[in-house]
């Protein structure tokens, strides 16, 4: 049986170690596309990893090209193509800069892959996604954006520390838009079964909850030029994974809604099922009066980058 395709689309910091820990999980065989001032940068890249796994024991072949026809037929498509932000620059700054890219990538994927499952990480995320889904015109269950994967996953490191308890043991979710704004549950969040708010006090749990809000920008000031790039690449390894394996994980992904949390038309932070079939499932649950202003609250700035778009 074909091993999977994967096609990453840019192949910077966050594309290049998403290929690394692909094929390091044997997920399949990968091939990276970025423009053709970087082919040969990523052609390294893709001969650098395949002389690493011999001394791993794994196996998966891996190119790089700069040309969109090598995508053709990839099972799993994941898009990090596109400006990093800088110290002193939102999200939306990125907005305009990435938004030609994302148009120009869409098409290329429609071209070239229209059976894909499309992952997107590109920033802003919440509209970049959007913008894929537009321009391609995929079903939805297709298209997600990788958002609270990360910043769950930055949560529950958060938890572990302030608990001194395993990450491992840490469930705990964020809803809502990929920015300031995002919905860290606390009143969800356990360890090891146990309840958060019976191990921390509620300064506690508010402080960690602001870390997470703000955790892309505190990376972003300590690197000073770019941003995080481990965490987002293991965060978008997990979604490929549960798709190639049919696992139906249930991680929060930016999916689009259809009334689910009371939204409708966007896509935003939800507990989404992947599986086999990309987008399986968003599964929903009663949510209290706080989180529903903060959801209300994120879904307000999401709706303002997706209008900056004009799609």
């Amino acid at each position: 049986m074909a091993r999977p395709k994967i096609a990453l689309i840019g192949g910077g910091q966050v594309g290049g170690n998403i290929a690394l820990l692909s094929a390091q999980k044997e997920l399949g065989d990968i091939v990276i596309i970025d423009i053709p001032q970087a082919e040969n940068f990523i052609k390294a890249k893709a001969l650098d990893i395949s002389q690493l796994l011999p001394l791993d024991g794994y196996d998966a072949k891996l190119s790089g090209s700069s040309d969109f026809a090598a995508i053709k037929d990839s099972d799993v498509i994941v898009i990090t193509a596109g400006f990093p932000r800088q110290p002193g620059m939102d999200r939306e700054d990125l907005l305009k800069k990435n938004l030609d890219i994302m148009t120009n990538v869409a098409e290329q994927v429609k071209l070239h892959a229209p059976n894909a499952f499309v992952i997107v990480v590109s920033n802003p995320l919440d509209a970049m996604v959007y913008a894929f889904y537009k321009v391609s015109g995929f079903a939805k269950n297709k298209v997600v954006g990788m958002a609270g994967a990360l910043d769950s996953a930055r949560f529950r490191s958060f938890i572990a520390e302030a608990t001194n308890l395993s990450s491992q043991d840490v469930t705990c979710m964020v809803l809502g838009g990929h920015g300031d704004t995002m919905v860290p549950v606390s009143r969800l969040a356990t360890v090891g079964g146990v309840p958060l708010t019976s191990l921390l006090d509620a300064d506690t749990i508010k402080a960690i909850e602001d870390r997470t809000r703000f955790g892309g920008g505190e990376l972003v000031k300590l690197f000073g030029k770019g941003s995080a790039f481990y965490a987002p690449a293991q965060s978008a390894v997990e979604m490929i994974e549960s798709f190639v394996k049919d696992k139906k994980r249930v991680i929060p992904c930016a999916s689009l809604c259809e009334g689910e949390f009371n939204v409708d038309g966007y896509f935003i932070g939800v507990p989404t099922v992947i599986g086999a079939d990309g987008v399986e499932n968003i599964l929903t649950f009663d949510l209290n009066d706080d989180e529903k202003n903060a959801l209300n609250n994120t879904l307000t700035e999401v709706k303002k980058t997706v209008q900056e778009t004009g799609l």
